[in-house]
This record gives C-alpha cells, structure tokens and sequence, in this order.
C-alpha cells in the first residue's frame, strides 16, 4: 500500500508563488506514475498534471500550462507543483496522485481508477 502525504498548502495572493510537495512511502517510488488533481468549492476533481517515471514525460491542464510545473526527486520520493502567478480561481483542494502502470495519458487526466490518493492540501488565492 501507498500512502502519500501532501504539504505546502496555504493563503496567498493573486499573483504570488506556492509550491506543494508530496511524499511517498510504501512502494518504490520510481515505479510509480505520479499527478497533482484539485477540486474547487462545488466543483468536481479535476487534472492538474502528470509526471511520468523519470520525469521524462509530463503533462499540464490547459488551465495551467505555462504557470505551475511538476517535478519530481526519486532519492527523496517526493513530487513536487510549483505553482506561479496565482489566481482565485486556482483556488481549491490539491491531491496527489500515484498509479503503479500507466494506461495512457486520457486515462490519467480522468482520474478514474488511479491506485493511490493523497488526502490534499488546500490552496486559497486570495485577490
């Protein structure tokens, strides 16, 4: 079993920087296909970005692209979201997310039926 622990959530303002890490534990963290979802007060979950093995391959919500990036450290099991020039509407629950085996990148941003959850960390913007 996974268990995944988020941080770094917290208030800030319009424009400002945060950066969320998530920690893995349970399993070898290189073997794990990580994500970012968040949700929104009265919104359903939704994609943040995806971040492949070795980080070689990563993918951003068209939300996002451009301002937040995901990295990754395999020695220390921990992915990271680096999020910059912050908006309201960024605000919201982050998840991290991890799956064991990849069945494609439609199937991630779903977010359906991936192995592990974090229990998220929020995020307030304010403006």
């Amino acid at each position: 079993q996974v268990q995944l622990v988020e941080s770094g959530g917290g208030l800030v303002q319009a424009g400002g920087s945060l950066r969320l890490s998530c920690t893995a534990s349970g399993r070898i963290f290189s073997t794990l296909y990580m994500g970012w979802f968040r949700q929104a007060p009265g919104k359903e979950r939704e994609f943040v970005s995806v971040i492949t093995l070795t980080g070689e391959g990563i993918g951003y919500a068209e939300s996002v692209e451009g301002r937040f990036t995901t990295t990754r450290d395999n020695f220390k099991n921990t992915v990271y979201l680096q999020m910059n020039a912050l908006k309201t509407e960024d605000t919201g629950v982050y998840y991290c997310a991890a799956a064991g085996d990849w069945r494609g990148d439609s199937w991630f941003r779903s977010g359906q039926d991936i192995d592990f959850w974090g229990k998220g960390t929020l995020v307030t913007v304010s403006s």
